[in-house]
């Protein structure tokens, strides 16, 4: 568990921080200030898991392999918000992206020799 632990950590924060940072564009008539303190508000949550998720799993794996699995969690979070919340269709050129980060991923995971 305690390897799947910051994974699940680091899911939920970057659910707090894809709405705090992209989800007032569903409501552009909001005055920016206001705007901007809720989204600190909800970033604060994200604070919250990121944290522990970043101490937790440094026991776990390096800071890059933890940034690296930060990333692509932060793609598949972003790609559902996008996707259900927006409403934007992912088209091919994002899905070759996606497989270029996850080629990121398997690099950083070799062994070191």
């Amino acid at each position: 568990m305690d390897r799947y632990l910051p994974i699940l950590l680091l899911t939920g924060s970057n659910v707090f921080m894809t709405f705090a940072w992209y989800g007032h564009l569903k409501h552009k008539d909001a005055p920016l200030w206001v705007v901007i303190l809720t989204s600190w508000g909800i970033a604060f949550f994200e604070y919250v898991l990121m944290v522990p998720a970043n101490r937790i799993g440094s026991n776990q794996y390096t800071v890059t392999q933890l940034k690296i699995i930060q990333e692509v969690i932060t793609l598949t979070v972003f790609s559902g918000f996008a996707v259900m919340y927006v409403g934007e269709k992912l088209r091919w050129n994002n899905f070759a992206a996606f497989l270029c980060i996850l080629a990121a991923v398997a690099f950083t995971f070799l062994p070191k020799r």
